[in-house]
């Protein structure tokens, strides 16, 4: 998106600000210049569950339950938000959650930017398996897998490097790995990789990394928070939220920054809540934007404005309650209560 989101809604609830209840999705993506609209689907309830912090297992340990499906990581026993206190001062700012565990999430990402036969490579040595895991090539960093081939055959496949190399498609360069599909018109690829080092990205995709340090806070917020709803009530029965400008705008490892790893990592697992849902938050580049595009659907951010108000001394929770008043912060968490 140069971005925007949507909302969180049950039934028919409206708030005069936000609509966020955790039962059904809706959501809007805009960009910097475009916007479209995204039709609701049914929601992943295990993971709702887990956002709504009602958690009624003990959670387990990785070592207790083994997890080779990623989406394990999302059960309700083993995550919780941590929601703040009331907010404080003068009503719009957003306290902050208490300090906790991380949790570490996988988002899937469907590279839509790529040609229809990307060029896949790796930075280092790399891995072809089928589904099962069974290795069908590898090769070093000089060499290309031949993947057209096999797709032929195999309903998907896994492109994985070494620790500390990156894989590269059309030249660029992305963390995790790459789940291989046979596409419409080619192969498609989704990049399966943790959630904050998704959120890194996207900061650095909607905001230059030279902005003030609490504006990319805000984004990194907002930003997880759109994301969380989408890995919830994913677009794709293969993926959760698309690289363009239709969802927040992903480009890989080229819009990690200094600054934007540290707005992550600052703000790391919080997400803006509302009634105990999430809220899927809707931002976009200017004030006239966020009216002419959401004024309609409540609270949205403008991006420029929350630059000017962090260069007037404003914190990016001060920033979050003058745009997304009525809502809180909450800290998603491991371990039941």
């Amino acid at each position: 998106m140069r971005a925007a989101a949507g909302q969180l809604i049950r039934g028919v609830v409206h708030h005069p600000f936000l609509i966020s209840v955790p039962l059904g999705l809706f959501a809007l993506g805009a960009g910097f210049a475009a916007q479209a609209l995204l039709r609701p689907s049914a929601p992943d309830q295990d993971l709702l569950d887990a956002l709504i912090a009602q958690p009624s297992q003990p959670a387990r340990s990785a070592a207790q339950a083994p997890r080779p499906d990623p989406e394990a990581a999302l059960e309700a026993s083993s995550i919780r938000a941590e929601r703040a206190a009331a907010a404080a001062g003068d009503g719009r700012t957003l306290a902050e959650p208490a300090a906790g565990p991380s949790v570490a999430l996988e988002i899937r990402v469907a590279l839509l930017k790529l040609s229809a036969n990307p060029r896949l490579a790796a930075t280092g040595s790399w891995t072809l398996s089928d589904r099962s895991g069974r290795v069908l090539q590898s090769g070093s960093a000089d060499q290309l897998p031949a993947v057209d081939g096999l797709l032929v055959s195999e309903p998907e496949l896994w492109l994985q490097t070494t620790p500390g190399d990156h894989l590269l498609a059309d030249g660029r360069a992305y963390d995790g790995r790459f789940r291989l599909l046979r596409g419409g018109s080619g192969v498609q690829v989704v990049n399966h990789l943790s959630l904050e080092s998704y959120i890194s990205s996207v900061v650095g995709g909607e905001m230059p990394s030279s902005w003030n340090s609490e504006a990319l806070k805000a984004q990194a917020v907002a930003a997880r928070s759109y994301a969380m709803a989408h890995m919830a009530r994913p677009a794709d029965a293969q993926w959760h939220l698309g690289d363009t400008t239709r969802w927040q705008n992903y480009e890989g490892l080229s819009s990690v920054s200094g600054p934007t790893r540290q707005a992550t990592d600052s703000t790391a697992g919080v997400i803006l809540s509302y009634q105990g849902g999430i809220v899927e938050s809707l931002y976009a580049a200017t004030q006239q934007i966020v009216e002419e595009a959401h004024g309609h659907l409540g609270a949205s951010m403008s991006q420029n404005g929350a630059q000017q108000l962090a260069s007037q001394g404003m914190r990016y929770n001060q920033i979050l309650g003058r745009y997304y008043q009525g809502a809180s912060l909450a800290r998603l968490q491991a371990g039941a209560r």
